[in-house]
């Protein structure tokens, strides 16, 4: 009888990769960013495992937004006291914060529970274009090529 060689955590390698986040809309780069950190790109693809590669993005401040997201697309958080909820747009965390858009829209396609945290710490994201992960040896990553 034939079973299906399910991935132990133990026997995992995983890579680095750097992708460039200019010009790229954000939607494409999340799914792309989420399937690289779930591992989903593998063939040893297991659902309960974390068999994921560590991914850098840089140049997230220009990424861009298609159609009126910019100004349509709201964000919501609430500081737990009443009346305090607050509203901002896309195009105004874009500016503001750009890494913060990118591990929002990231974090939303990731599962909801301790294997999701645990992919989503794996993701590094930076505004420019330097990153603090050159020992790592990360390999450039077109995404073009995922999606």
């Amino acid at each position: 009888m034939r079973t299906t060689p399910l991935a132990k955590s133990s026997e995992i390698e995983r890579k680095w990769y750097v992708i460039d986040a200019t010009d790229v809309s954000l939607g494409r780069l999340s799914a792309a960013v989420a399937t690289i950190l779930r591992g989903k790109n593998k063939p040893q693809y297991t659902p309960n495992v974390d068999t994921g590669d560590n991914v850098i993005i840089i140049n997230a401040a220009k990424l861009k937004l298609t159609g009126k997201k910019a100004t349509d697309k709201i964000y919501y958080r609430h500081s737990d006291y009443r009346g305090g909820i607050k509203a901002t747009p896309a195009g105004e965390l874009l500016a503001n914060n750009p890494v913060r858009l990118v591990e929002l829209s990231v974090k939303g396609m990731l599962p909801k529970n301790s294997l999701g945290h645990q992919e989503f710490l794996k993701m590094h994201v930076y505004a420019g274009a330097e990153h603090k992960h050159e020992a790592q040896k990360p390999e450039e990553l077109d995404i073009n090529k995922l999606i």
